[in-house]
């Protein structure tokens, strides 16, 4: 049977700060009636220990999305009690014999008292510690993070409502090790880390890379302020989800500018099986019947140089830019005439910059890029600050910079 619509696990050894140590693709077969219910399980594997955590993301398809008939697609699994509940209770049994000890789940119904208080019995009654949270607008499913006791608490709880078309929401957690990592005369030293579980909104079109970067833009903005706020000294920090997008996408490139290694990147220093970067793994076949791979456990070391979050921002807007202008099959100088529009000089303007992002749907849209954002874009395309971008600091700071950003991903 067919439990889930992806998953992942991964585990985190506290002393010696590395994501595991050999890769495991497995496939699990499942009923092929429903597109969304292809099931895939991406493992890394390390020997258990008690200095090492494990961590489970799992998109485990909320029912009231769940096709169950492929002649009516308004029929959905909510419908049927029987069925829901079966695949939920199979679900849980293979999270409790993983046992990890975090788990972070996407499209939980918490709509439903009777599959809520399910898994917060078996949860709980296997010693683990439950957070829920709905997205907003009553949309019915959301997030469920449980922590095991045994081997962490939680120092605090933080939840983020992203407050965009898509209802998006994230959780936040600061935790510490149970047992201590490092323990000598000065005393005992216990492993402290920032967790954070979400879903992405789905890229239904092009349009919506913006929004997508933008959300995960809002999460890391987010743990910077709560860092800076509660003055935590740097520690590694862990994004867990349903990130709805491949390792060619925008997200994924940020995220790596940020200083985030995904632990299936991660095994691959480890093991020879996980060689090629676009045929390695797969989390589940999505509602389009397409086989793909976008459940991420990401890990950021602390002693980890980063951009300024701002940079990677910008950066990852402008290769959104240049992923458009591609498109249109847009020579160099072809770009940089778009760019200055109809202005007959060799510079873009300020004007000509918007009118530009306007055109490529970037600014002036539902959900696009607010005038603060924008004038952040210009004060960094606008290295010498006079209030142009001529062309030759269009090639030089522009243009092949983002060729070289392109290839360090």
């Amino acid at each position: 049977m067919v439990v889930a619509s992806g998953s992942g696990v991964a585990n985190l050894n506290l002393r010696k700060g590395k994501v595991g140590s050999s890769y495991n693709n497995v496939m699990k077969g499942g009923d092929n009636s429903d597109s969304e219910c292809c099931s895939s399980s991406s493992m890394v594997e390390v020997e258990r220990n008690p200095s090492c955590i494990s961590f489970t993301t799992f998109n485990i398809l909320a029912p009231i999305y769940k096709r169950i008939d492929p002649k009516n697609q308004s029929r959905r699994e909510s419908d049927s009690r029987s069925s829901w509940l079966s695949r939920n209770q199979s679900i849980l049994n293979s999270l409790l014999a993983e046992s990890s000890s975090i788990m972070c789940l996407q499209e939980f119904w918490v709509g439903n008292e009777e599959l809520v208080h399910m898994y917060e019995e078996r949860l709980g009654d296997a010693g683990y510690h439950l957070f829920k949270l709905a997205r907003t607008n009553n949309r019915g499913d959301g997030l469920l993070t449980a922590i095991h006791k045994e081997y962490l608490s939680v120092v605090n709880y933080q939840e983020l409502f992203l407050n965009d078309f898509g209802d998006r929401v994230a959780q936040l957690l600061h935790v510490q090790s149970i047992g201590p990592v490092l323990q000598n005369q000065m005393g005992t030293l216990h492993q402290e880390f920032l967790i954070v579980n979400t879903h992405l909104l789905f890229p239904h079109d092009s349009s919506l890379c913006i929004v997508r970067l933008h959300q995960v833009h809002q999460i890391l903005q987010y743990v910077e302020l709560f860092q800076r706020e509660n003055r935590l000294k740097p520690m590694p920090i862990i994004l867990c989800g349903d990130w709805n997008g491949s390792k060619r996408g925008h997200v994924y490139k940020f995220l790596r500018s940020q200083g985030f290694v995904s632990s299936y990147d991660s095994a691959n220093q480890y093991t020879d099986s996980y060689a090629d970067s676009h045929k390695q793994w797969v989390s589940h076949r999505n509602h389009r019947g397409n086989i793909c791979g976008v459940d991420f456990i990401w890990l950021c070391n602390p002693n980890q140089p980063r951009k300024p979050l701002k940079t990677s921002w910008a950066e990852a807007v402008f290769s959104i830019l240049k992923y458009q202008l591609r498109k249109a099959s847009l020579s160099e100088d072809d770009a940089f005439t778009f760019l200055k529009g109809d202005n007959c000089g060799d510079a873009v303007t300020y004007f000509n910059f918007y009118e530009a992002l306007r055109r490529v749907k970037l600014v002036d849209v539902p959900n696009g890029l607010c005038f603060q954002q924008f004038q952040d874009l210009w004060n960094q395309a606008d290295v010498d600050g006079n209030g142009v971008i001529d062309l030759e600091e269009f090639k030089v700071y522009h243009i092949s910079r983002l060729k070289t950003n392109l290839l360090k991903f």
